[in-house]
């Protein structure tokens, strides 16, 4: 495994992170996502990365992962990068939501207690909220420091703006912001127009999410929806919708470049996601331990030539 330095900070994450958004619910088989977690662990990916509505239903994926801390990993806590966010809707009612600091609190405690550990290594501020002041918001995760609940804090889907607002008042604070998650990929670029140019500038790290663009960016969806796929599933973010034929050509061509290095598409899509020295690592989901593998594998080979970067470009324009 190789591991980043993220930002200007002393902390080292992997390249390749494991997300808990998908595959890790009440709704899954317990067994293999204890599988694939603890595979994840042998390959080196320390970092966990979780929410507090992630399920179905909410909260059921910190429920699995605190399970399988305690019956597989619990000796090796001081290695392991658990991290955790709030910020969508967790609970019916005025303060089960976005950013004010009631809401933050309260659910960092509930995640702690789900997952039976007493501090996330990383808390984020899951989305920005346009009407509780960014203080407030901000002010909430400076407290969840202090009271020792969170080692580092982050935020994710926030603009370059609002990130660099959130930075600004969190070191006014005391606290750094340690990362920003966006949503990166060779389908999803706009990181690139100005967000990681602010990121630099805060000496903040950036760990991108769905690299692999809920799993277009592979071969799984070449010939067809499969049933147990995330646009297969009632239950995945991805719909069948959103697979489009314009989209599937582009995978098409841009797997004749990955075949040329030696690679599959989806490894070639998380080394192109992790060319640039501002990605601190790329967040992966997995429903087959065999997928983990496949995925670490791309480390193998992360350089690219300048026509090769000219041919994608090309392919995604």
């Amino acid at each position: 495994m190789k591991y980043n330095r993220c930002g200007k900070s002393g902390l080292l994450l992997p390249a390749i992170s494991l997300g808990l958004w998908h595959n890790f619910a009440g709704v899954d088989t317990h067994e293999n996502s204890r599988a694939m977690i603890c595979r994840a662990f042998d390959l080196g990916i320390t970092h966990f990365d979780l929410a507090n509505n992630y399920g179905p239903p909410p909260g059921s994926a910190e429920e699995t992962f605190g399970k399988i801390l305690r019956t597989d990993l619990a000796a090796y806590r001081d290695e392991l990068i658990i991290s955790s966010k709030a910020g969508y809707t967790m609970w019916p009612g005025p303060y089960g939501e976005w950013g004010s600091k009631k809401y933050l609190v309260a659910s960092l405690d509930q995640s702690l207690k789900r997952m039976g550990i007493e501090y996330v290594d990383i808390f984020y501020s899951h989305r920005p909220d346009l009407v509780t002041p960014l203080e407030e918001t901000m002010g909430a995760l400076e407290q969840i420091v202090r009271q020792g609940k969170a080692l580092y804090v982050g935020i994710s889907n926030y603009n370059p703006q609002m990130t660099e607002e959130a930075a600004t008042i969190l070191k006014q604070l005391g606290i750094r912001c340690l990362i920003h998650q966006p949503s990166y990929s060779m389908f999803n670029r706009w990181v690139e127009d100005g967000l990681l140019d602010v990121l630099e500038q805060q000496g903040m790290g950036c760990i991108a999410f769905c690299p692999l663009a809920q799993g277009l960016l592979t071969d799984r969806y070449l010939h067809g929806i499969p049933a147990d796929s995330r646009a297969g599933r009632p239950t995945g973010y991805l719909r069948p919708d959103g697979v489009t034929k314009e989209k599937l050509k582009k995978v098409n061509a841009l797997q004749k470049i990955a075949k040329k290095r030696g690679q599959s598409i989806s490894q070639m899509a998380l080394a192109w996601t992790l060319r640039d020295d501002r990605i601190t690592s790329a967040l992966i989901g997995a429903s087959k331990v065999v997928q983990i593998e496949e995925n670490v594998a791309a480390l193998k080979k992360l350089n690219f030539t300048k026509e090769e970067l000219a041919a994608i470009d090309k392919i995604l324009a």
